[in-house]
């Protein structure tokens, strides 16, 4: 399988990392991740601060490195919402229920390209201790770390 998954990953946080290690289980060890990764300019658009491409990068090789999985994967900078996944050939990809109306969105500019619809795996957003999501947002105002723990 091919998988597709995409964001801006900064800070990575648990929600994040629960998207990505699915994308790796339904990939399987034969299997082909590709993660997009926003790019500075596109990643500048967000109303809060994000860190540079790099860091982001780094920290998100760094925790695909620690799945240990030998799922073959790369990262692909992203200059829009929609990245290569308008005309790439891929089997799955992988939303959180925030990001589902950008991948219903990437399924209908397909089929009016001639491409093949895709098939969408949207997992549920990871709650903080609070029972609200977990989120770049909240983490950069300091309501919550990275796993969701609440800032005392």
């Amino acid at each position: 399988m091919k998988i597709m998954v995409g964001g801006t990953f900064s800070p990575l946080h648990a929600g994040h990392k629960k998207l990505i290690s699915r994308s790796f289980e339904l990939a399987g060890p034969d299997g082909t991740v590709i993660i997009g990764l926003s790019s500075p300019t596109f990643a500048g658009r967000k109303t809060h601060p994000v860190l540079s491409y790099e860091e982001r990068r780094a920290a998100l090789e760094k925790y695909v490195r620690s799945l240990g999985t030998t799922t073959r994967w790369e990262v692909e900078e992203l200059n829009d919402r929609y990245g290569s996944a308008l005309d790439a050939d891929f089997d799955i990809l992988v939303v959180s229920e925030e990001t589902l109306p950008v991948a219903l969105e990437i399924n209908k500019l397909r089929r009016a390209k001639g491409k093949r619809m895709v098939e969408i795996h949207q997992i549920a957003c990871v709650l903080a201790e609070d029972n609200r999501w977990i989120s770049s947002t909240r983490i950069i105002r300091g309501e919550i770390d990275e796993a969701g723990h609440l800032m005392r």
